[in-house]
């Protein structure tokens, strides 16, 4: 969800320094490349009126395909991602989408009355055809953080015969629920610190409904008491070790906050109203849920709920007891184990 902007204040410089500099080819409906192995494949495909970037990485084509659905709405991970967890392109095929007005994807030209859900539906659609056609899968796994979460439960709900298993890590539930959440959990915490300055922001943020900058406003708070990191990673090593592996393009940092801004504003009361309790109560293909113990941002008590309502052939709640809202960069090593796990069940 919004927290990705959260996160981007801290690693932005780390997050830049991982994108390879070039763009690529233009991804058009090639043959299969999986004759060849391993798999760099980098470049845009087309999406309705738009280019959207795609990077597929592996080192065998022959294994599964994972689709990484990122958050925000419009806060690219793919470089973080990359950074923490790359060790899943040695057992997959891992593809990696800037979705619209995100990333590598941001048009500055673009309408902003594009970016919404039904729109980013749509352009998973796009870009699910063009990876099933490359690369010859029957089926894609589809692992989304926060608001990518989301999209993967409502394209699953839609397209159930493109999907082999949805992973929703730090699942999101309501828009709604979450700021009430958020909200309830700081003045929680500030009433038992008698943290009287924290109350006096909270007072002046308001209670929910709150617009994207009075979301960001509280997130801030939620974060200070541990809401968003459980365990926080080092941002000094991210620019460390995404500037020793050669990469550098920090004239694109600008571009990539505007990108996260104007997502965020755009969608801001669509996100609000989204409610997956009322709109995705069933699918038809097997439901992942892993959820940060300590997570405020997206309430993990709100996904398990969900969790236990909803209807799906097989279902699966995963907890991770050091992390709170982004598990995959504060226990890599264990979201990278357990997403293997199930995306090898997956595959069988």
């Amino acid at each position: 969800m919004r927290s990705t902007r959260l996160v981007w204040t801290g690693f932005i410089l780390a997050a830049v320094l991982l994108l390879s500099c070039g763009v690529g080819h233009a991804a058009g409906e090639a043959p299969s490349t999986c004759r060849h192995n391993p798999i760099s494949d980098e470049g845009r495909i087309a999406a309705g009126d738009a280019n959207l970037y795609l990077l597929v990485r592996g080192a065998d084509c022959d294994a599964p395909l994972m689709l990484w659905l990122h958050g925000g709405p419009g806060g690219a991970e793919t470089p973080l991602f990359r950074l923490y967890d790359r060790e899943l392109e040695n057992w997959f095929l891992v593809a990696y989408w800037d979705q619209r007005g995100a990333g590598r994807s941001y048009d500055p030209g673009a309408d902003t009355a594009k970016l919404t859900v039904e729109q980013h539906l749509a352009d998973l659609k796009s870009v699910i055809n063009h990876l099933r056609a490359r690369y010859g899968k029957r089926k894609i796994a589809l692992a989304g953080h926060s608001w990518g979460s989301a999209l993967g439960l409502l394209y699953a709900q839609r397209h159930p015969d493109d999907v082999s298993v949805v992973v929703g890590v730090n699942q999101f539930v309501s828009g709604l629920g979450a700021q009430q959440g958020q909200y309830e959990f700081v003045r929680s915490r500030a009433e038992a610190l008698q943290d009287d300055r924290t109350l006096q922001r909270l007072d002046e943020i308001g209670k929910p409904p709150l617009s994207a900058t009075g979301e960001l406003r509280l997130q801030a708070l939620v974060d200070r008491y541990g809401g968003l990191f459980h365990q926080r990673p080092s941002f000094a090593w991210a620019m460390i070790a995404g500037a020793s592996r050669g990469y550098a393009a920090p004239w694109e940092i600008p571009a990539f906050i505007r990108a996260n801004e104007i997502s965020l504003s755009a969608m801001e009361k669509e996100i609000v109203a989204l409610d997956l309790t009322t709109t995705v109560r069933s699918v038809k293909v097997p439901v992942v849920f892993m959820l940060g113990r300590y997570d405020r941002q997206l309430e993990a008590r709100q996904a398990a709920e969900y969790f236990d309502v909803l209807s799906a052939p097989v279902k699966k709640m995963i907890w991770f007891e050091e992390a709170a809202h982004n598990i995959p960069f504060e226990e890599p090593e264990r979201f990278m184990a357990v997403l293997k796990t199930v995306l090898d069940e997956s595959a069988k």
